[in-house]
């Protein structure tokens, strides 16, 4: 598992929240680690999908996303 920092543009209110929280859950190979207005935090499989598809299924639900460079889980934090 890769971890991944999302920067999310155009969440103002709870329902932002929620619809960005419902793309993230949804999509395959996706652990939400932590969500709030203008960020995530997830991991995800690298054998099931990258970090442009998470960012494409964000813009799916309606907002922007950009994340910065994966890193490598260690076991410890797995």
């Amino acid at each position: 598992m890769r971890q991944l920092t999302l920067h999310i543009t155009g969440m103002s209110c709870g329902h932002c929240l929620h619809a960005v929280n419902e793309a993230l859950v949804a999509h395959p190979g996706v652990q939400l680690e932590s969500l709030r207005m203008g960020r995530a935090e997830v991991q995800y499989d690298e054998q099931v999908t990258t970090p442009a598809a998470i960012e494409e299924a964000i813009a799916d639900a309606g907002y922007n996303a950009s994340s910065s460079a994966p890193r490598e889980m260690s076991e410890e934090q797995t």
